[in-house]
């Protein structure tokens, strides 16, 4: 098993990160480390007040961290795309996307855009977010990277393509299951879309932290008002999961490391999957299914609107296989 750190990752100094979620948990973990490797990290957040309390707290170990603030809701698809114009008015690069944020077990929600939440957030608003900063990445001289967070609850997902957004039967942890699925799903057709197209310094990574104690545990109970939930989940951070910041490092390993390629999948070693060093790993069977993943994609530009600009061949390539 490896025993990759913080100190083996890579000077950033020079290049610019987007963060989603970065006020808290893994997001903010990972944020104060591309923080103090030399990055300009951009943390697009829902709330920008939660942001900015997020940056105080990071320059107070990291006083020259350079930080920028920005508001991106992943429930709506136009603040998704005023984030993203914004941000390339601003920047002229984009050298790393982590795909962070997300939302976990929860009672059934819709997005502003009436998709179900765990599916439009997790999965829907990143892939809209993707899309329209594929540009920036690509123009970005050098390599660039998209790293998608999953977990390993998406060996349970199955995309139910009948009833994607949970209408006519609802189960909060096979909605968070199928939204995390889709997220493997979406880095791997990310990938070969790509590589079909000849964009050789854009790669699109997977990964998932273990078990990471962080406040999105604590989502679920508190919004179906479960007291013996919140108690158990508690209890359960407290005696089996790593801190925030150990499972920040399979994202950042996936964003950095030089041994990385695109398609890949990272996630801790050690007990389970769980805990411990990141290491490359084997996502589940359905998640390599490419069928799946092509009318994934494909359902995703029609719910989201966003068509990703691969330019002739992979147009041509995707067209001919239909």
């Amino acid at each position: 098993m490896s025993k990759w750190t913080r100190d083996d990752m890579p000077a950033q100094r020079g290049k610019v990160v987007v963060v989603t979620g970065a006020n808290s948990g893994l997001g903010y973990e990972a944020t104060k480390t591309f923080a103090e490797k030399g990055a300009t990290v951009v943390l697009a957040c829902r709330s920008v007040e939660k942001g900015e309390r997020a940056v105080r707290e990071i320059q107070q170990s990291v006083p020259d961290a350079d930080l920028d603030v920005r508001e991106c809701d992943l429930a709506s698809l136009e603040s998704v795309r005023v984030f993203t114009e914004a941000f390339q008015e601003d920047y002229d690069e984009l050298h790393v996307l982590c795909n962070n944020a997300g939302v976990m077990a929860i009672p059934r929600q819709e997005t502003r855009d009436g998709f179900e939440m765990q599916f439009g957030v997790n999965h829907l608003g990143h892939f809209a977010l993707t899309g329209h900063l594929l540009d920036a990445l690509h123009q970005t001289e050098g390599e660039t990277r998209v790293v998608t967070q999953s977990s390993g609850l998406h060996e349970r997902g199955r995309i139910d393509f009948d009833d994607l957004h949970g209408e006519d039967d609802y189960d909060e942890w096979d909605a968070y299951a199928q939204s995390k699925l889709a997220n493997v799903l979406f880095a791997y057709e990310f990938d070969r879309l790509l590589d079909e197209a000849d964009i050789e310094n854009v790669l699109s990574v997977a990964c998932h932290p273990g078990y990471a104690a962080t406040n999105l545990q604590r989502r679920g109970p508190e919004q179906s008002g479960s007291t013996l939930r919140l108690w158990m989940m508690k209890v359960a951070n407290a005696v089996m999961a790593q801190s925030a910041a150990q499972g920040a490092l399979p994202m950042l390993y996936a964003a950095t490391a030089y041994d990385v390629a695109g398609g890949e999948y990272v996630g801790p070693g050690g007990f389970m999957d769980m805990r411990g060093s990141p290491e490359k790993q084997r996502s589940s069977d359905r998640s390599y299914d490419v069928a799946t993943a092509e009318r994934l994609w494909d359902v995703s530009e029609d719910l989201t609107g966003v068509e990703y600009d691969f330019g002739v061949r992979a147009t041509l390539d995707r067209d001919r296989d239909r």
